[in-house]
């Protein structure tokens, strides 16, 4: 069960979001992979907790070396890992009047450079697959709200209890939000 609470958006705000409210997931705990073999250990397998760890880590080291080395790495049902780079924007690929060409390195460009680090940052992009894709899991999800977010609901509304449809278990999705707006995820 997805647990969510409520964030306001503050009233100062020069948004049109401003004073508005969006449902936030109430993380509960950030598991380890230590945490993630010992709870496959519990179902009923014949590794250990240790044997489980072992290859976990192992598999951790090889998906990062993997996408060191310009590959993606799929892992079915669960999500396609990438480097992606942040670029800047490079006016020319050589600037005569510095002697700089363009360098296939991180960095930042200085004020009035033309040329220089191609890219600003890199990162790592987990993009969803196969049986956990936005779709899947908008049939799968469960959600319902944390405690505080219960009391919130039933103090707007003067005191009566919350409907399922406002707090109780309810099992849609708040909103149809596509994730380009405020209001999916933090």
């Amino acid at each position: 069960m997805i647990e969510l609470y409520l964030s306001k958006v503050t009233e100062t705000s020069e948004s049109e979001q401003a004073g508005k409210l969006y449902a936030r997931v109430n993380y509960k705990q950030a598991l380890t992979v230590s945490d993630m073999a010992r709870h496959m250990a519990e179902h009923n397998t014949v590794f250990s907790e240790g044997s489980i760890l072992g290859v976990l880590t192992d598999f951790v080291k090889c998906v990062r070396e993997q996408v060191l080395n310009g590959n993606t790495v799929k892992i079915d049902n669960l999500a396609i890992f990438k480097a992606t780079v942040e670029a800047n924007a490079l006016e020319t690929l050589y600037d005569a009047t510095t002697d700089k060409v363009a360098q296939a390195t991180i960095g930042e460009l200085k004020d009035g450079d033309k040329t220089g680090a191609a890219v600003k940052t890199i990162k790592l992009l987990a993009q969803s697959t196969g049986d956990f894709t936005r779709d899947e899991l908008k049939k799968s999800a469960k959600l319902s709200w944390t405690d505080k977010a219960k009391a919130e609901i039933l103090a707007a509304k003067g005191g009566a209890s919350p409907s399922p449809s406002e707090g109780g278990g309810s099992t849609t999705p708040p909103s149809t939000n596509n994730g380009d707006e405020p209001g999916e995820g933090d």
